[in-house]
């Protein structure tokens, strides 16, 4: 295929929206530690850029790489996922609490970010093969066992916003397929029926995080941050207070500002205007990705855009949810903003994907 015309088809709209949320992120990351002497000692700021570089040079790897190629792949990928995530306990470590990081000398990795994206490639590779026949019960229970294990390791870990992520993205993976009505209520059922079950297996943090949300006078001492949080969105006004400026994260009242409250801090110093740019820049790659998939050559192509839109769309919506009280506290990042090497390179490599779909849009041989 003439190179000329393929890179024709790479979506440059979408590069653009993703690069310019990765420098909001940096700037925003050096605000929230411009007065924090231990933050600053980090050099968190020049940190992401390397991460945004990292992942930058695998999306356009993963762009040149025909998904196809990869997608055949899907079963020792899938394989190495697993390992890697029963590695996890055997030679992570922990880290705020939770054992989900392996170590590999020069920076750690964190395998439940990973499975993100091989979730996406496994599961598009058996709905795709197996399209013509998801309106039997049989196929559908398959592709719901293909799910389970990485979400019950992840969970285990324990990482329950990220194994609610990984669900959420196969299930409606799942759920775009040809799939009958009965099994769409049949899963449903089984979700309720099980809710009991779930709340019994979750850690006291997790259950407690979820009564706060519900009862915030219950535990005033741990809804404090939740509290500067939503100080912080309202004091910032049309304009905000300036950049640098906001009293709730610069005098430290608001805590994990760099990662989890990261929109508080925008909200507060660049005001209504800055967050809904922010917005409308993650609509923006929401919409190319969904045009991706409407274009795609293949039903493999469709179900990996409607993947990777999935991800971006659930993680800011619950992140964004949790900073205005409107969700519960998980941890989840706002893609391509909060500091954080492996969400920034996995949600990368997400693009990567999505922008080989889009660049093998037309049906001529490679």
């Amino acid at each position: 295929m003439n190179k000329r015309r393929m890179w024709s088809d790479f979506d440059f709209v979408l590069l653009i929206s993703v690069l310019l949320l990765i420098a909001y992120g940096v700037a925003m990351i050096h605000s929230t530690t411009m007065n924090s002497p231990g933050l600053a000692a980090l050099h968190l700021p020049r940190r992401q850029i390397i991460y945004g570089a990292v992942g930058s040079i695998a999306m356009l790897v993963l762009a040149i790489v025909d998904y196809r190629v990869l997608s055949s792949l899907q079963k020792p990928l899938y394989l190495a996922l697993l390992l890697l995530l029963t590695a996890v306990d055997a030679i992570g470590f922990t880290a705020g609490g939770a054992q989900r990081w392996i170590s590999l000398g020069v920076f750690p990795i964190q395998p439940s970010e990973l499975s993100k994206i091989l979730v996406i490639l496994t599961m598009a590779r058996y709905l795709a093969d197996y399209e013509d026949r998801m309106h039997r019960l049989l196929y559908v229970a398959l592709a719901v066992l293909i799910l389970a294990p990485p979400v019950m390791l992840i969970y285990l870990e324990p990482d329950f916003g990220t194994a609610v992520a990984v669900l959420i993205v196969g299930g409606a993976m799942i759920l775009m397929s040809r799939m009958r009505l009965v099994h769409i209520a049949g899963l449903a059922t089984t979700g309720i029926i099980a809710l009991p079950i779930l709340w019994m297996s979750l850690k006291d943090y997790m259950r407690a995080r979820v009564l706060l949300f519900l009862h915030p006078e219950s535990d005033l001492e741990h809804y404090y941050n939740v509290y500067q949080a939503l100080i912080s969105v309202g004091s910032g006004g049309w304009l905000g207070k300036g950049y640098g400026q906001g009293t709730q994260s610069q005098l430290h009242f608001l805590r994990v500002r760099h990662t989890d409250f990261i929109f508080s801090v925008i909200a507060e110093e660049l005001g209504f205007v800055g967050a809904t740019l922010l917005m409308v820049l993650i609509l923006v790659v929401l919409l190319r990705l969904i045009r991706i998939a409407e274009q795609s050559r293949d039903s493999l192509g469709r179900y990996i855009a409607v993947g990777v839109a999935t991800l971006i769309f659930f993680q800011s919506v619950v992140n964004i949810g949790m900073n205005l009280q409107l969700m519960p506290v998980t941890g989840i990042p706002l893609p391509f903003v909060s500091y954080g090497g492996s969400s920034l390179i996995t949600m990368l490599m997400g693009i990567g994907l999505a922008e080989s779909v889009a660049l093998r849009r037309h049906k001529i041989g490679f």
